[in-house]
């Protein structure tokens, strides 16, 4: 599954591809990754024609294009991958939702296993996930203050880091990353943790992640690229995951 490196390597690319583009159109070719849409795959493709993309944000592994005070967020799941072609180009066989863009150019949703999906969530521009952590990547995530949240829980170091409600954006990959560069083992209780070692934890995590942007992410397989069909390399990097 993508994590916050990953994201975030998506979200770099669209931004000088898609930001100030209006949607002129959006085909769904599938109804799954549209399923939380309450009316249906219409209705949402017809809530998006004609709206402006402002902006493209990342908060842990949830993607979101601002419009206007609203947001359409993008959680790539098992497989998803957004594309940047154009409208003439070969359809990949696992393509689910079509967003043909003022320009010429066409933004595709791929997803593989479907797990992934894209929802509306009106007034939603700022933050239309609220339910998760801040990232460490967000200036305003206080490595302290997270710290003696995880060592208050009663459960392991490795399940802590994985909670989304305490840090958003780790998964499996960069937790076993962190957790090795930072000499803890994995079912260490998190009320055992020193303060020190947890804020120590809480650093890895974003050490790991920013080297992992640095080399686009980790790819195992084809599931994970960016816009323009790349994978990333730091799974050459990788110490213990894998």
């Amino acid at each position: 599954m993508p994590e916050l490196p990953e994201v975030e390597v998506v979200r770099r690319g669209l931004q000088s591809h898609v930001i100030g583009r209006r949607i002129d159109a959006v085909t769904v070719l599938h109804p799954r990754p549209v399923r939380s849409h309450p009316i249906g795959a219409d209705a949402f493709s017809a809530d998006l024609a004609g709206r402006t993309i402002d902006d493209v944000r990342r908060k842990g592994k949830y993607l979101w294009l601002v419009l206007g005070s609203d947001a359409m967020i993008v959680h790539l799941g098992m497989s998803g991958q957004l594309r940047i072609g154009g409208p003439d180009d070969v359809l990949l066989r696992n393509t689910r939702v079509l967003f043909d863009l003022d320009g010429g150019r066409q933004l595709r949703f791929v997803d593989q296993r479907m797990f992934g999906g894209l929802e509306i969530v009106l007034g939603g521009a700022g933050d239309p996930v609220p339910h998760i952590a801040l990232d460490p990547f967000d200036p305003r995530f206080d490595q302290s203050a997270v710290a003696r949240r995880m060592r208050a829980r009663h459960t392991t170091v490795k399940r802590a880091i994985l909670d989304q409600r305490l840090i958003s954006g780790v998964g499996n990959i960069y937790a076993d990353e962190a957790l090795w560069r930072a000499r803890i083992h994995f079912e260490q209780p998190t009320a055992d943790l020193g303060p020190r070692r947890a804020v120590q934890l809480i650093r890895s995590a974003h050490e790991v992640m920013a080297e992992a942007l640095e080399q686009g992410g980790t790819s195992f397989d084809s599931l994970y690229v960016d816009i323009d069909g790349e994978s990333g390399y730091f799974a050459r990097s990788l110490n213990v995951y894998g």
